[in-house]
């Protein structure tokens, strides 16, 4: 006889035990480990392993006779913050709008470079600090050679055997003692014998003092007209501190030199003078100083005690979430092995699994306490000084899709510094829209870094998207979606979206009858207007505009009526949602991406704005089936001319798919973005490495077996076949609910759903729909 969710069944629940605890399994007790591994040396940064506590990052490379372990920490930007508000912007404004409203593209785009994007153009680049090398008396052969990642502890280890001694080396960034934490053995005494060097290939100057080196610098950046003014930019400063047990230990002017030690500890940490609350480097910050009092601290324990706290710290965090999507032969092979394997043909439920895991422990690195920071494009790993696309924070879909997995992927916490940091941009948010826009409130556009830049970036062809400001509340309600945390609501998030409101509120024009956003475009998408031969990107009230515009005022009345606040501004902002341009299908059967329904430059183009509404946004579900099945179209006609071959819009394939409910496709894009767009490192590759793809696809591994966006708790809404037997613990519902299940020849065998919150819980599972009063802090089962 079936069992169902029914409250009696409680006799499991010990009353009053800590939430914390209750919400995933954070012991090391029969947790199964997660561990990248290879049995050779990393020869490109690619293919070295990252380690991070948030603020501090590295690569460890593994190799035997020469180590390099590149060094990263979060602040550490060229530029600097001033005013690149266009002053031309406002009195050409009304010239712009008619062009773009009269079709007139090409004028409106030729004018709009020239008085609407930011003076200067472009910003600068997140850059490496730099390296640390330990170069090894030995060059003879060397056997038994292993390195691994173990995503349970974050802690990187290698291990090799020369001349009949076998070395271990353990590489971790504590955020407890906030360092890098590096520790060599071997099995005999005195074996260990290494030079260390700290370099950076500019703007640094290394000495060695006694165990210590110390690296200070100062960013120099040369007067670009595109990037802005040179000059002495943002300072930093490093500071190596080597243990040795056992042997000898020397320097000369700026390395130093370990004989014949029985162990080896380095510790390791570094900040600059950024300040966020000024968005700009304050030269009342000492960094050396900083550094100084970190190495203090750390200095004071022994290795144990640091490794011990980091493990703590790491497990109660990666955790809380276990699963297990099936094992095969592959399992037992080295990572790299299993991708190839993959890429042939072969099918590794555990590598996905694994996969999913790395994504969590990716976000865990780049984005929580001690940083302050949210994960840039790359996270928090570049071995760069001009990165990649600056290794900067575009706002028209990659820092969104980093913390799609935060919530459902149980790593709340990693969210505060977006939240921070969306609240610190609004200063320089509010002067765009007042110089440039003639409007209250605060926005943004596409792209930014961390000093602020809120105007349109490089060109209108791709930085004129005026809603990114409003794009980026949408992870802050989510956050409050998950959490129901009315004090966060009110003090955080709710001001944040309210102000945002306020530059919709102005900024929209009237066309037809309708509020529309102009100037505007679909990122970063191209049209073909009738009778040209040239791509178009600007327009007036594109697609995504409507769907997000639609989202965020409902999102702000119902936050207002949470908070029992702004009776007064609901009345407005209903009265503005009634006149939003609705989604559209266009002749195609597709969503039309524009106001008209214009033919594509690109058909097969990475970006699917135009979708947002059906993921991460909840506009587009089977109760809206006309749109539900354009949606459809859309993506049919997207991937037959190529569309999804970059890592993060293949990820984004992942989410659209899961929300079809159609599994064994959404499969088939898992299986390609680990074939067509993962790095034997399991990096996403844009390529370059590009971190989106990575959380892009974590998150669709979790949307393919957890849904909550429209309502209701759905459980497994898209199991592929591939997957029949599993086990996932520790995911999370909106309305603060944590979900473990296990199942079984694709049908749930048992299901634990814990109420954080209390209130009702909509649960859907294997065709069947319940509705249960939850009491706060308590557990309900389903078992077949």
């Amino acid at each position: 006889m079936k069992k169902i969710l029914y409250a009696i069944l409680l006799i499991q629940i010990i009353v009053g035990c800590d939430i914390q605890d209750k919400s995933s399994s954070s012991s090391t007790k029969n947790i199964q480990e997660y561990k990248l591994w290879y049995q050779q040396p990393s020869k490109i940064w690619d293919e070295a392993l990252p380690v991070g506590n948030g603020r501090l990052g590295a690569m460890v490379f593994g190799g035997v006779y020469k180590e390099r372990i590149q060094l990263n920490e979060e602040s550490l930007w060229a530029g600097k913050r001033f005013n690149t508000n266009n002053p031309d912007a406002l009195s050409a404004l009304p010239e712009i709008r008619k062009l773009i409203f009269e079709g007139k593209i090409k004028e409106a785009y030729e004018l709009g470079n020239k008085s609407l994007l930011g003076t200067p153009p472009r910003f600068r680049s997140y850059q490496t600090l730099g390296d640390i090398y330990l170069s090894f008396d030995s060059v003879s052969v060397f056997s038994d050679y292993q390195r691994e990642l173990i995503l349970n502890t974050g802690i990187s280890r290698t291990v090799f055997t020369v001349n009949g001694v076998t070395y271990t080396r353990e590489v971790f960034a504590s955020a407890p003692d906030n360092v890098i934490a590096v520790h060599i053995s071997a099995d005999k005494p005195g074996s260990i014998t290494t030079k260390i060097e700290l370099t950076r290939q500019q703007d640094a100057v290394v000495v060695a003092a006694n165990n210590q080196l110390i690296l200070e610098g100062q960013i120099i950046d040369e007067t670009d007209i595109e990037k802005g003014p040179g000059g002495p930019h943002t300072k930093f400063a490093a500071k190596l501190l080597a243990i040795n047990t056992g042997g000898e230990l020397s320097n000369d002017s700026s390395t130093l030199q370990v004989d014949n030690a029985d162990e080896l500890t380095i510790l390791f940490t570094a900040t600059t003078d950024y300040n966020l609350d000024s968005l700009n480097f304050d030269r009342g910050i000492n960094p050396l100083s900083l550094c100084n009092e970190i190495l203090s601290n750390a200095e004071s324990k022994s290795f144990n005690q640091i490794k011990e706290a980091h493990t703590v710290e790491h497990q109660a965090l990666f955790n809380r979430v276990e699963i297990d999507l099936g094992k095969n032969h592959l399992a037992a092979l080295p990572t790299d092995v299993r991708l190839d394997s993959v890429k042939q043909g072969s099918e590794d439920p555990a590598l996905i699994a694994l996969y999913f895991q790395y994504g969590r422990y990716l976000l865990m690195g780049s984005s929580r306490v001690p940083g302050i920071l949210p994960a840039n494009l790359q996270g928090i790993w570049n071995e760069h000084i001009n990165a990649p696309w600056n290794s900067d924070y575009h706002t028209n879909i990659n820092l969104q899709m980093n913390y799609w997995p935060a919530e459902v992927c149980n790593l709340s916490e990693t969210v505060d510094p977006l939240v921070n940091i969306v609240d610190k941009w609004r200063e320089p948010g509010r002067e765009t829209a007042k110089v440039m826009y003639g409007c209250n409130g605060w926005m943004m556009h596409h792209a930014t870094d961390i000093f602020g830049k809120t105007v349109p970036n490089a060109d209108m062809r791709w930085g004129m998207s005026p809603l990114s400001g409003v794009w980026m509340t949408f992870p802050l309600w989510r956050h409050y979606e998950f959490t129901l945390d009315e004090e966060y609501l009110r003090n955080q998030a709710y001001p944040i979206m309210k102000e945002a409101m306020d530059f919709v509120s102005d900024f929209l024009v009237e066309k037809d009858g309708y509020l529309v956003t102009n100037p505007t475009m679909s990122p970063e998408n191209a049209y073909i207007l009738e009778g040209k031969d040239y791509p178009c990107q600007l327009t007036y009230a594109a697609t995504i505009d409507n769907q997000t515009l639609v989202v965020h005022i409902n999102n702000c009345i119902l936050a207002s009526e949470i908070l029992g606040v702004d009776e007064d501004l609901r009345d407005k902002w209903k009265d503005i949602l009634m006149k939003i341009p609705p989604v559209r299908v266009g002749a195609d059967s597709t969503i039309m991406e524009w106001v008209e329904d214009y033919n594509e430059w690109e058909p097969g183009h990475r970006h699917m704005s135009h979708l947002l509404g059906l993921h991460p946004l909840s506009q587009i579900t089977p109760e809206t089936p006309d749109l539900f099945e354009a949606a459809k179209h859309t993506i049919e006609k997207r991937l037959k001319h190529g569309g999804g071959h970059t890592g993060w819009s293949r990820a984004w394939m992942i989410n659209f798919f899961a929300r079809f409910q159609e599994p064994d496709i959404a499969y088939e894009h898992v299986q390609a973005l680990l074939c067509k767009s993962t790095q034997s490192n399991l990096f996403d590759s844009h390529p370059p490495f590009q971190i989106d793809g990575n959380f892009g696809g974590t998150a669709g591994i979790a949307e393919m077996l957890l849904q909550s966006h429209n309502g209701a708790i759905d459980l497994l809404p898209a199991l592929p076949g591939a997957w029949p037997n599993g086990k996932v613990i520790g995911l999370c519902a909106r309305g603060g609910f944590v979900v473990d299940m296990e199942w079984k020849d694709g049908k749930i065998v048992r299901a634990r759903i814990l109420s954080k919150k209390g209130g009702k819980a909509h649960i859907k599972y294997d065709g069947k729909a319940k509705v249960i009063d939850t009491k706060e802090n308590k557990e309900y089962f389903i078992t077949e």
